[in-house]
């Protein structure tokens, strides 16, 4: 019985230290893992919005209302993240930079930055997570990103067989999945500036 207890006693101390020092580890790690993702998304503004000076953060719309405006646009299997307002040295608000999540994904969720000026031309995107199967869907960055550069579309669609249209982007080859993930997430991005960004004046 006492081997029982002192057995008991060696495990809860080992459990309760683990869990410590877990805790520290935790700790430790925490907040250089913040400045990473921190600076990877200042690195993603700059990259869809270079003639931007200063980046803002602006609060989202309700989630019922973000809800309705890619309900009615045919979208689901997307999330609004984040909204950043890009200013020029004068403080003039020149467009928007918004964080989109897609769940769509075949790896799992991809995130990415896009970023989208007053009159409604698309810079670009800059992907900041992304788990796609390696040589297919993770050649998104090389084959997709570039394709949503500096277009003025309300909608984006897939093709199998060439794009013809600026608002056609040539699908990934093998990896249709994560083409209409990101695809997917831009459409819900120009939806979100489309019915509540438009015309607006971020202060």
């Amino acid at each position: 019985m006492k081997g029982m207890i002192k057995d008991a006693l060696i495990l809860f101390a080992i459990t309760l230290i683990a869990g410590l020092m877990l805790g520290v580890v935790n700790d430790i790690t925490k907040e250089p893992i913040a400045q990473q993702e921190q600076k990877a998304k200042n690195e993603a503004c700059q990259n869809v919005f270079a003639a931007a000076d200063s980046f803002e953060a602006q609060e989202l719309a309700d989630s019922a209302q973000i809800e309705q405006v890619l309900t009615d646009a045919g979208i689901s299997g997307a999330d609004i993240d984040e909204l950043m307002a890009a200013k020029d040295a004068s403080g003039a608000l020149l467009g928007y930079v918004i964080t989109v999540t897609d769940h769509e994904g075949y790896g799992g969720d991809i995130q990415f930055s896009m970023g989208i000026t007053n009159e409604g031309t698309l810079n670009g995107i800059s992907l900041l997570s992304i788990s796609e199967t390696a040589g297919l869907g993770m050649r998104a960055g090389e084959v997709l990103v570039p394709q949503f550069a500096d277009k003025n579309v309300s909608k984006f669609t897939y093709t199998k067989t060439g794009a013809t249209a600026d608002s056609e982007i040539d699908a990934i080859s093998g990896a249709t999945i994560t083409t209409n993930a990101v695809v997917n997430g831009v459409n819900a991005g120009l939806a979100y500036f489309d019915k509540i960004l438009k015309g607006g004046s971020a202060q």
